[in-house]
């Protein structure tokens, strides 16, 4: 089976069930990140935690790239390299961070009341790890690819940003 960029829904309708199952997707082979969302009884939704594999190289990758490349100025430079470098990393790990959290919002209807939902990414050569992580942990499964989900995320910001604007005015 060749490999597929997936959002695997694991679905409880328990919240108390949620976090054995959380610790043990962190560990799910070809994961890139996950989360846990928890709805309360009345209706109040929370995210419990999040995971990524990974976070943070890009940040410390850029810095030290740009320490490398500011030793042509000195210590001085090696100083303002790394700082810019990080800072152009750690733009990049918002801007994933902000497109995630806009796909929580759009997965929110999901949760059930007195619940919770496990979002994995991951690059599935099999689904065999994540459908065993969740029979053992009493949860339901659903995957959405992970391109045709960051479809529906940008139709939902392009619907959002129509909605604050209004409509025309001559």
């Amino acid at each position: 089976m060749s490999e597929q960029h997936n959002v695997v829904l694991l679905t409880f309708p328990d919240a108390a069930g949620w976090r054995p199952a959380y610790d043990e997707a962190q560990h799910l082979p070809g994961l890139r990140q996950v989360a846990a969302l928890e709805r309360t009884a009345d209706g109040l939704l929370e995210v419990r935690d999040t995971f990524v594999r990974g976070a943070g190289v890009a940040t410390v990758g850029s810095g030290v790239l740009g320490g490398l490349v500011g030793l042509l100025g000195g210590p001085v430079g090696v100083l303002l390299g790394f700082a810019a470098g990080a800072a152009i990393g750690n733009a990049a790990e918002e801007s994933r961070a902000t497109e995630g959290g806009a796909g929580l919002i759009v997965l929110s209807p999901r949760v059930p009341d007195g619940g919770a939902l496990l979002v994995v990414e991951a690059r599935e050569a099999s689904p065999g790890p994540a459908d065993e992580l969740a029979a053992r942990h009493g949860a339901t499964v659903e995957r959405i690819d992970a391109h045709e989900f960051a479809e529906r995320i940008k139709a939902a910001e392009r619907k959002a940003e129509e909605d604050t604007a209004g409509p025309d005015e001559d």
